[in-house]
């Protein structure tokens, strides 16, 4: 008879009960509970919000645009300054190289292949992005410049034009590129009684590398233009080939920022003219995103704080005085709820009622009822499946060694058979008996209680030694080393014949594991915080990721062709009968199982003195075991 069979079933009556009491609510009593909460909650919050968001509206609008206008200001202006400050430096910069001693070398020469050539190592100390040196005439002996930038025969009337309005700082354009040069005669002597040899030109490219470090500077997305053609810009290739940008650049400069659209998003924006004495428009375009700006005003979010706070408080308060009648049921569900998750199948509910909380209720108590059953048909489907596959398991192995045992016997029985062959016939007979009754002592250590365990208070390195020396004593598992290392203190409390099984099974596995050429296996005793840690850990290739999870599960085996998949299944049950721990973890590409043994309660004492002649019989009982095992 199953556990839901000695119980009355309270579900009938309780809904019986629930059809006959009539929906008790002090307030609405009319109107279901969906709609009571609705048109409470409708009521306290349609005014608030209206009022919020009309204010909202006029503060995001003026607040906004007067927050990006004032950002785009100061970019203007720390641009400016970055500029003015990169103009200095990089006149400086040809002044010095223009008196170099390597460069007047160069221009003594009058070889334009030799300058050309020498040159370069000017141009990579120069770190710019163009380098031109020309003869006194004007005429370009030498360029150099990143790929795919300016040619000579762009360069060439874009430097003569510099030299008839002798102006040394200069926009040059071709191929596509910009670029701000610096011109600076070279003097054979002194610049002012020397001879003119010839002229050096450096220049830095406006490109996407200068557009995202002005970027940074202003904190805004930028546009470099060139008589109305976008040069190097942040923004992507949608916006930057937008109507709205080309507008905005093509336009006269304006000190009040231009509202622009660019894709989906909407910017404010105001260009700056870089070289205002020229008939080319030499243009940076700055621009704020309106968008963006509008989720990060401080001011705005402190104004939706004061406004959401004020709408919360009210509306509480105003819920408060409704909500007990409409939150009573579903405390009472919740409570439930609550009891089911820690396992209580039997809190009582009240069902009473015709709300939807009710209903729910009611709903609630039969999945209960059915949760009850269906866990306890699945708890009685389990074990029936785990007595299958240990019948099919036991079945398998038995006959397998039973098949060998016969076989044997009736070799056995045949005349003229050698004593060499009647040996090895009867170790054949051994080693079946022998596995006929290792899988019968693991069935049986199944059917032991923790209360079968005879602990007593040890040294657990005997137990240890006893079972590396019965694993050693396999043949299929000579060539592993196997490694013990102990702690100064490897006392507790434990069963010293069953500890010994399951590090032999632990042992075995490792061994199993362990490569057949240079494996190892190493045995690590210690103290730690919880108990006595022993810990087994082998050089081989890891548990299989197949039964990584259901490794510790009965009949669980993977790769192995004699096993029985209870090795670690018998190891976690002992070490669990002691009140202990086992785990698998990866150490330094290591698979590690590590049991811990915890302390007696009397072993945690401050100063308590453990008396070894009342723990003495068991403990030598354990010893005097190991011994003759081994």
């Amino acid at each position: 008879m199953r556990p839901e069979q000695h119980q009355a079933d309270p579900a009938p009556a309780g809904r019986e009960a629930a059809d006959r009491a009539p929906a008790r609510s002090p307030l609405l009593p009319s109107l279901r509970l969906h709609t009571r909460f609705l048109l409470s909650m409708a009521l306290v919050t349609a005014g608030l919000t209206t009022l919020s968001l009309l204010v909202v509206r006029t503060v995001v609008e003026r607040e906004v645009r007067a927050s990006i206008a004032d950002a785009l200001q100061h970019s203007a202006i720390t641009f400016q300054t970055f500029q003015q400050e990169r103009e200095a430096l990089m006149m400086r910069s040809a002044e010095l190289l223009a008196y170099l001693p390597i460069t007047r070398a160069l221009m003594t020469s009058h070889d334009a292949a030799t300058i050309q050539d020498a040159s370069e190592d000017l141009w990579r100390l120069a770190g710019t992005d163009l380098l031109v040196l020309a003869d006194r005439r004007g005429a370009i002996v030498a360029l150099h410049a990143r790929p795919g930038g300016l040619s000579r025969e762009t360069a060439q009337p874009a430097l003569a034009k510099m030299l008839e309005d002798e102006d040394l700082n200069r926009w040059w354009y071709g191929e596509g590129r910009l670029y701000q040069t610096f011109a600076q005669p070279i003097y054979f002597g002194s610049r002012v009684n020397g001879l003119v040899l010839g002229y050096l030109v450096i220049g830095a490219e406006v490109d996407e590398r200068l557009a995202k470090q002005i970027s940074r500077v202003t904190a805004n997305q930028v546009a470099f233009s060139y008589n109305g053609e976008v040069v190097a810009t942040t923004l992507d290739q949608t916006q930057a080939r937008s109507a709205g940008l080309r507008t905005l650049i093509s336009g006269a400069p304006a000190a009040i920022p231009l509202d622009v659209d660019l894709g989906s998003e909407h910017f404010l924006g105001r260009t700056i003219d870089l070289a205002p004495t020229l008939p080319a428009a030499v243009r940076l375009s700055v621009l704020g995103s309106y968008d963006q700006q509008t989720e990060y005003l401080r001011r705005l979010n402190r104004l939706l704080l004061m406004l959401g706070l004020v709408a919360i408080l009210t509306g509480a308060l105003l819920v408060s005085l409704l909500s007990h009648a409409f939150t009573r049921p579903l405390a009472n569900l919740v409570a439930g709820v609550r009891a089911l998750e820690r396992g209580d199948f039997h809190h009582p509910l009240d069902s009473r009622g015709r709300d939807e909380v009710a209903e729910l209720t009611r709903v609630f108590e039969g999945m209960r009822s059915n949760l009850l059953k269906t866990q306890q048909d699945l708890l009685e489907a389990e074990q029936l499946a785990t007595i299958g596959r240990m019948a099919s398991s036991i079945s398998h192995d038995l006959r397998h060694s039973l098949s060998a045992i016969t076989a044997n016997a009736e070799f056995l029985s045949e005349g003229g058979l050698s004593r060499e062959q009647r040996e090895e016939l009867y170790a054949e007979v051994r080693a079946g008996v022998r596995r006929m009754t290792d899988l019968i002592d693991s069935l049986l250590e199944f059917a032991r209680t923790r209360e079968s365990l005879n602990p007593g208070w040890g040294n657990v390195r005997p137990s240890v030694e006893t079972a590396i020396q019965g694993v050693r004593k396999l043949p299929r598992h000579a060539a592993v080393k196997i490694e013990a290392h102990y702690a100064d203190t490897r006392q507790a409390f434990f069963d010293g014949r069953r500890l010994e099984r399951a590090l032999f099974n632990l042992l075995l596995n490792a061994c199993d594991a362990a490569p057949e050429h240079g494996g190892i296996v190493e045995v690590d005793v210690s103290d730690s915080a919880k108990g006595t840690a022993i810990t087994v850990s082998d050089n081989g290739p890891g548990i299989a990721d197949a039964i990584r999870e259901t490794m510790f599960q009965p009949f669980v085996s993977f790769g192995k062709q004699n096993g029985t998949g209870l090795g670690l299944t018998i190891a976690q049950k002992i070490v669990h009968d002691h009140g202990g721990s086992i785990t698998m973890e990866r150490r330094n590409g290591r698979t590690a199982f590590r049991m811990v043994l915890p302390y007696p309660p009397f072993a945690r004492l401050p100063g308590t003195v453990i008396d070894q002649r009342s723990l003495g019989p068991v403990t030598e009982l354990s010893r005097t075991e190991g011994r003759n095992r081994a």
